[in-house]
């Protein structure tokens, strides 16, 4: 069920102040939560590995995408941010989309007239991208570039688009690590770095759920000085437990 409106402000409120040092993640879940989110995250990467060398091609909001493999593919509710850029993104406008993968969410931003970078850790990830920026006709507003966060990213953007990796376990091929950040060290240094990078009136579009630890997101934003509402939500059942996702506007 699809939901808008700002979250309850008591979840924030009862944050705790992170530390310095990324490499100290400690999970905010129970054990069983944890073990249910690491049975899940098998799973998907064998059914990842089981697909072998086949590219996927998704028709998604008015755009089409060739995901190749090791680069993660549109998902039943990646509606939930790309409705949001669609919505947001105002031409003229100059948009980072971070971690872009298949580059969907850049190529959205992208027909809306804004002027868009587009970066990703992962080779197959900015190939792909640039293809599908070329596929739709928005190869002149959307750049794609090789970046660690924001180490090869200058200026500042109006709109930033992040959809992370939902798990923090260490990766042990290309493919998962499409899939996960150990102990979230890249989405800890995103909210650290990202200020610096955001126009007076510039924004961030954030997509996370519980099948990750939105414990710890939350408390990262709070502890970075931001703020953030719910622009959609939807949730589902799976093997017995409720999973939410949810699209959050941060400034």
């Amino acid at each position: 069920m699809r939901s808008l409106g700002r979250e309850p402000e008591h979840h924030w409120a009862m944050a705790e102040k992170l530390g310095d040092d990324a490499s100290g993640y400690t999970p905010s879940m129970s054990e069983a939560q944890i073990d249910q989110v690491r049975s899940w995250h098998e799973r998907a990467y064998r059914e990842g590995r089981a697909e072998g060398a086949a590219d996927q091609t998704f028709n998604y909001l008015g755009v089409s995408v060739v995901v190749p493999p090791e680069v993660m593919p549109v998902n039943p509710m990646s509606h939930l941010l790309g409705e949001a850029v669609l919505v947001e993104v105002h031409e003229g406008e100059r948009v980072l989309d971070m971690g872009t993968g298949s580059g969907v969410n850049a190529v959205l931003a992208a027909t809306r007239g804004a002027d868009v970078l587009a970066v990703d850790t992962n080779p197959r990830a900015v190939d792909a991208a640039r293809a599908n920026a070329a596929l739709n006709g928005v190869g002149d507003r959307l750049e794609v570039r090789h970046s660690d966060v924001f180490a090869n990213v200058k200026g500042t953007f109006d709109l930033i688009v992040f959809d992370p990796p939902f798990r923090w376990f260490r990766p042990r091929d290309l493919l998962e690590s499409a899939m996960t950040d150990e102990n979230y060290e890249a989405m800890t240094r995103f909210f650290r770095e990202a200020r610096q990078h955001l126009s007076p009136r510039g924004r961030m579009l954030i997509f996370f759920g519980t099948s990750g630890d939105l414990d710890y997101l939350r408390r990262l934003m709070v502890d970075c000085g931001f703020s953030a509402e719910v622009l959609a939500h939807d949730e589902l059942i799976r093997d017995g437990w409720k999973v939410e996702y949810f699209t959050f506007r941060v400034t």
